[in-house]
């Protein structure tokens, strides 16, 4: 194609733009519209999804000494859960030090069982993956030396369920507004097309190759997406940016942290771009096709 008139095709599409103002109108509020409500619930999903990701990872076995065990016999057992393969990583944490946490976490009361503490040495594993939490707890239940091993079996399966449902549902979710984005964006693009029919058989009557009548529609299709996406985009950069500054502070535990602004906004915006192009092309494409077939 030439360069003469591929920037015919620029002008011819921004004119257009311009002289169909009230379907400009229409087709980049649908665009924004639609992209904010699908920004938002991929932001929210995206939070959520790390949230998820906190407490399966924080999800760990905590495997209890025999107190007749001795230092050596530790050792060995810490040796054999550390080759045992799916196991991420194991801490080990003298009697001495369960017995502080106990007190840090109960009160200065129970620092008389100093005198004599009850408690055992402890192994803290956790698995490469989450959902091998059971079975890894399982087999080191076997194992010499152990005299307790603690994971929350049964609630660690319903968590796992839980978060996997979330996010199911959530994907779920978001692949319906994206269709009905491009549902939406696509009819209220084709009735510009539509509306400027007589203009279309003209531009056909004088010998226009389908080629050169589509260019400047998909031209068009490409702005009317940039310019819907420019609403969501500084809409959702600001709330996250005042959520994030409100919240975080408030949030103490790190499970439940949410995704640092930068680079979370950048990745967002750069997605609703796209989507507001890839939805305008689209729609563009579908119904100047479905015209130029008519």
């Amino acid at each position: 194609m030439k360069g003469r008139t591929l920037a015919r095709h620029f002008r011819e599409s921004f004119k257009s733009l311009g002289r169909n103002g009230w379907m400009t109108f229409a087709s980049i509020s649908a665009v924004a519209v639609t992209l904010l409500l699908v920004g938002s619930f991929i932001a929210m999903m995206m939070n959520l999804n790390k949230m998820a990701d906190n407490i399966e990872n924080d999800v760990e076995i905590k495997v209890v000494a025999d107190a007749a065990a001795s230092d050596e016999a530790i050792q060995e057992l810490q040796k054999k859960v550390e080759s045992l393969g799916g196991v991420a990583s194991v801490e080990y944490a003298s009697r001495e030090q369960e017995l502080d946490k106990v007190i840090k976490q109960y009160g200065k009361e129970l620092a008389l069982y100093k005198q004599s503490n009850p408690l055992g040495d402890a192994l803290y594993v956790k698995a490469a993956d989450p959902h091998n939490t059971a079975k890894i707890a399982k087999e080191i239940d076997t194992y010499e030396y152990t005299a307790e091993v603690v994971y929350g079996a049964g609630k660690v399966e319903k968590l796992f369920n839980v978060v996997k449902v979330s996010r199911n549902v959530g994907l779920i979710l978001i692949v319906a507004l994206l269709f009905t984005a491009m549902f939406l964006i696509s009819n209220t693009i084709r009735l510009t097309i539509i509306a400027r029919g007589r203009e279309i058989e003209i531009m056909k009557l004088v010998g226009a190759t389908n080629s050169f009548v589509r260019i400047p529609f998909i031209l068009e299709g490409v702005w009317l997406g940039i310019l819907g996406s420019i609403i969501p985009i500084t809409a959702i950069s600001i709330a996250y940016q005042q959520i994030y500054a409100y919240w975080q502070p408030k949030l103490v535990n790190e499970m439940f942290q949410v995704l640092d602004p930068v680079p979370f906004i950048i990745q967002v915006d750069g997605l609703l771009l796209f989507m507001g192009v890839f939805i305008g092309v689209w729609g563009s494409l579908m119904s100047v096709r479905k015209f130029l077939k008519a």
